[in-house]
This record gives C-alpha cells, sequence and structure tokens, in this order.
C-alpha cells in the first residue's frame, strides 16, 4: 500500500513538471512578440533586415525614440489619443452609472425592455457601423474632431459597461435605498451618496475596459478623422511608416509608445477586469 502511495506522489510530481515546463513554454512563446518589438525599436536597419533579427541590439538606439517623436510627431498623436481615451472614459462611465440605476434600482414600464435593448448592442462589431456612423457624424458636421471618436467609442463601450456595473448594483442591498429616503435623501441625493461611492470599483473596471478598447482602435479613427491635427497614435503610427519606409527603428519606437501603456495597465488591473466580467455575466 504504501509503494503504491509513493508511486502515486511520484507520478504527481513529474505530471506536474510537466505541466510546469508546458507553461513556462506558453509563457515565453507569448512574451517573444514584446520582447522582438522593444528589441526592434533598438536597432539599425541593418540589423533588422537580417544581421541581428532576433537578438539584443549591438547598439542601443534610444535615439530612434527621438525621431519617432519629433519626425513623426508622436507627441501630437499621443496627446490626442489621452485626450479621446480620457473624454470617452468620462462620458461611457456616467451613461453606464446612470442607465444601471434607472434600469435597476427604479420602477418602470419597460425597463426590463430596455436592458435587453442595451444587452443587443453587445452583438454588434464596431466596424460593421462605419458607413452609418460615418454619414451621421458628416450630416452633423463632426467629423475630423474630436467628438468623431469620443462619441462613437462611449457609444459601443456602453452596453459591457452596462452589463458590469448591472452585477455591481444588483449586489448593493435595495434596504441602503430605502433608509437614506427615510433620512429625506431624494433620488439624486440617493444616487450620487450612497450609489456612486459603493460602485467605484465597477467604475474603474469600467474605465479600465474602455480603454482598452479605444487605445489602439484604427479603423474608425482613419476615416472620421483624415487631417494631421487630430490623428491618434495607431493612424499617426500608419502614416510614419509610409512617409519614412526606410527608417524601421523609429517606426517600432513609436509602436512601443502605443502599445505598451495598455500592456502595463492590462498587467496592472487584469485580475479586477476578469472578476468584474464574471460578475455582470453571472448578474446580467
Amino acid at each position: 500500500m504504501e509503494t503504491t502511495t509513493k508511486g502515486f506522489k511520484k507520478t504527481g510530481t513529474v505530471v506536474a513538471v510537466i505541466v510546469y515546463c508546458l507553461l513556462i513554454l506558453w509563457t515565453l512563446v507569448n512574451l517573444f512578440p514584446i520582447y522582438w518589438m522593444f528589441t526592434f525599436s533598438l536597432k539599425s536597419n541593418d540589423e533588422i533586415y537580417g544581421q541581428n533579427i532576433i537578438g539584443l541590439p549591438h547598439k542601443f538606439l534610444w535615439e530612434n525614440y527621438k525621431t519617432a517623436a519629433h519626425t513623426g510627431r508622436m507627441g501630437l498623436y499621443f496627446t490626442n489619443s489621452v485626450i479621446i481615451a480620457v473624454a470617452t472614459i468620462i462620458l461611457t462611465l456616467i451613461a453606464a452609472v446612470m442607465a444601471t440605476y434607472a434600469m435597476s434600482r427604479i420602477v418602470w414600464k419597460g425597463r426590463k425592455l430596455m436592458n435587453k435593448f442595451f444587452m443587443l448592442g453587445l452583438t454588434i462589431p464596431i466596424h460593421s457601423s462605419i458607413v452609418p456612423v460615418y454619414i451621421t457624424l458628416k450630416k452633423l458636421g463632426m467629423l475630423n474632431s474630436y467628438q468623431a471618436l469620443i462619441v462613437p467609442y462611449a457609444a459601443f463601450s456602453l452596453a459591457m459597461a452596462i452589463l458590469i456595473c448591472m452585477g455591481f448594483m444588483d449586489d448593493i442591498p435595495i434596504q441602503l435605498d430605502e433608509a437614506a429616503r427615510i433620512d429625506g435623501c431624494g433620488l439624486w441625493g440617493t444616487f450620487f451618496r450612497i450609489i456612486v461611492p459603493l460602485m467605484l470599483p465597477a467604475l474603474s473596471t469600467v474605465g479600465i475596459y474602455t480603454f482598452l478598447q479605444c487605445w489602439n482602435e484604427f479603423m474608425f479613427a482613419n476615416v472620421f478623422n483624415t487631417k494631421e491635427f487630430i490623428r491618434t497614435l495607431p493612424v499617426g503610427i500608419q502614416q510614419l511608416s509610409g512617409q519614412h519606409t526606410t527608417q524601421w527603428g523609429p517606426i517600432g519606437a513609436a509602436l512601443v509608445i502605443a502599445t505598451f501603456p495598455t500592456l502595463f495597465v492590462y498587467m496592472l488591473l487584469s485580475k479586477k477586469i476578469q472578476s468584474s466580467f464574471m460578475a455582470g455575466a453571472i448578474k446580467g
């Protein structure tokens, strides 16, 4: 009996070692594109074209980042992306938490139907609506402006934002609302003083999700904003590759500038994002 137990332990140890080795290998495979992009941004054309494709740069050309920032106007594009992302997050948060409060806490005819209507937004691919959105923005005179991206980004983020907020708001006891009303708090007072502070974890998650959605979006940004002063990072990088095709190092630096903020945000807050999606899926 003791020999059998030892055999099972040995087999379990071997299996665990194999699993960990496979996981380490899979991690390296997923990290390699990040490593390659970073080293790519620090190389000269000679190394990129074949002398040193995978290895570390023979000489770290940090001036590639300076070239990308000035020649490619990455500073302007980065600022535009930040403005659009922040405004989109704020608009999405305000609309999502108010809509969720109306459908979760206020009793009115058709609130469940309205919730289902919002959830239909999850089934619509964002780029399938590019033609009607473009026509609408053109008629409203909103092309080549910040709002040409802020409004569509917020609209397409709203369904997931409501799904997340609904999961959190359903966990807030309704007795808190009733106690607030007994103490003389009105509808808006209950919303701002009771609900919003308790919804901060959900709001932070919605903000992270919205940022990940709009930061690297290319199609809307390329079609709706065609003038240089309003370009975002993805469009700016695409234009950079068209104008300076012989200088691939600065292009790699621009890709790092555009990509790494998203990676850092997701790595730091990935557990919060995943737990919030699960809560929204269960409650929604």
